[in-house]
């Protein structure tokens, strides 16, 4: 009942630069940006170019995998849209960034008709 609450009080910093304090509090927000950015940003910026790249690169007789889990064979390629053929007398228009994956590009075949034996 006499005794009366005392309360601390915090010390004054001594002769500290008051701005070192503030660089401090903000290094662990600084770096789990840069954590941030290396793993999850940046692979996901790399994964988006190989796909606009590979979508640019579409030729007719490619093989390809629409997102929906469509195969077939493209059969003409416009500004934003691809003609794929599915099955023989069945092709479907496809918007190009629809495309997951091309899963065999042609290549020219050799010119190596004649046999040499």
């Amino acid at each position: 009942m006499f005794i009366s609450p005392a309360y601390a009080q915090a010390a004054a910093p001594a002769g500290g630069d008051p701005m070192g304090g503030v660089i401090m509090q903000l290094l662990p927000l600084l770096l789990v940006f840069v954590v941030f950015y290396f793993l999850l940003i940046r692979p996901q910026q790399q994964a988006r170019k190989r796909h606009m790249d590979m979508v640019a690169a579409l030729k007719k007789n490619d093989i390809v995998v629409t997102s929906g889990g469509l195969i077939g064979k493209v059969k003409s390629v416009a500004d934003d849209e691809v003609r794929v053929e599915l099955a023989p007398n069945v092709e479907v228009r496809v918007i190009r960034g629809t495309i997951a994956e091309v899963r065999s590009k042609t290549d020219p075949a050799p010119a190596n008709d004649s046999k040499a034996e």
